[in-house]
């Protein structure tokens, strides 16, 4: 006789809130680890078919750092669809623009390719400043090695 192999059931599985501080953190480390929450890796009861991650908050996503050349070498693209339509800024550009979607884009490349993905990402709140809306949610720090 063998043991049972356990499967978290989407009922049963309980939500964290954590907030995480992005001043001074490195863009992929930080990307890493909130993935791995988000998915619900750092959990006893993860189950690779479902959702049992928790949600995390990311403030001062304008204050993300990067190593080597990459605030100029690094370039993100986007097409409109048409023909001739491709457009590219550098990441220099992107932190100035829209900050928050240079952490969404980098959680997003973490994340298995399917539909649980888009599940998980919802979860992912990110602001630009230091202030969000989710203090009701009373979030507990996530700590970043």
């Amino acid at each position: 006789m063998s043991a049972k192999t356990y499967t978290a059931k989407p009922g049963e599985i309980e939500r964290r809130w954590h907030v995480v501080d992005a001043e001074g953190q490195t863009l992929g480390r930080l990307a890493t680890r909130i993935a791995d929450v988000l998915r619900g890796k750092d959990k006893p009861v993860y189950t690779p078919h479902v959702d049992t991650g928790d949600f995390v908050i990311v403030v001062n996503a304008e204050k993300i750092t990067v190593t080597g050349k990459k605030l100029d070498d690094k370039i993100y693209y986007r097409h409109s669809g048409y023909p001739g339509g491709i457009k590219q800024r550098t990441l220099r550009e992107q932190l100035e623009r829209r900050p928050t979607e240079v952490l969404r884009v980098a959680v997003k490349g973490m994340l298995p390719k399917n539909k649980l993905a888009a599940r998980q990402l919802v979860k992912l709140k990110i602001y630009a400043g230091p202030e969000h809306p989710h203090a009701a949610q009373d979030p507990k720090p996530l700590e970043v090695k």
